[in-house]
């Protein structure tokens, strides 16, 4: 079980556990917006509402601009685990200018791909095979980026993550 922390103006700042959130919560660091009512938390003090959603008592300024670092699983995600070239399922990512060419690990330069069609391709550019990209690749957008930990949203977090984004 996840919580969703937001800082005092309302923006969400990152996804912990509800351990770690009960723990803010106890230290009166944090306040609980939503609760999961048919889950609470047995404790030898008592029972306590296993926090969905919190805010924190003192504002916590957020970046203007967050960086999305690039990674292997972040551009898997970004593609919808699809190839940039053929639609079927990916796995692997594939540089569109090879790194041997001067390509960087950038989100403009890389794409999902599927095994085959990164065989195939190999050291070429798309436009030496005759490919079409199927997506323009691009730095992910949307407050499931910007928000640490928010892969799986719970539903409780819909309005919260609405005024992100």
């Amino acid at each position: 079980m996840r919580t969703l922390v937001l800082n005092a103006g309302y923006e969400p700042l990152a996804v912990v556990s509800f351990k770690r959130a009960l723990v803010l919560v106890m230290n009166e660091k944090a306040t609980v917006v939503e609760c999961v009512d048919e889950d609470p938390v047995w404790a030898a003090a008592g029972t306590y509402d296993r926090p969905a959603v919190i805010i924190l008592t003192r504002y916590v300024r957020v970046p203007g601009a967050r960086r999305v670092p690039v990674t292997r699983r972040g551009v898997l995600r970004r593609d919808a685990h699809r190839c940039g070239y053929c639609g079927k399922a990916a796995s692997t990512i594939d540089h569109v200018l090879p790194r041997s060419r001067g390509g960087k690990d950038t989100w403009e330069n890389l794409v999902a791909c599927c095994l085959r069609c990164n065989n195939v391709k190999g050291d070429r550019t798309p436009q030496e095979m005759m490919w079409e990209l199927r997506l323009i690749p691009g730095p992910p957008r949307g407050s499931s980026w910007t928000v640490r930990g928010v892969d799986k949203s719970d539903p409780r977090w819909e309005p919260y993550l609405a005024l992100a984004a």
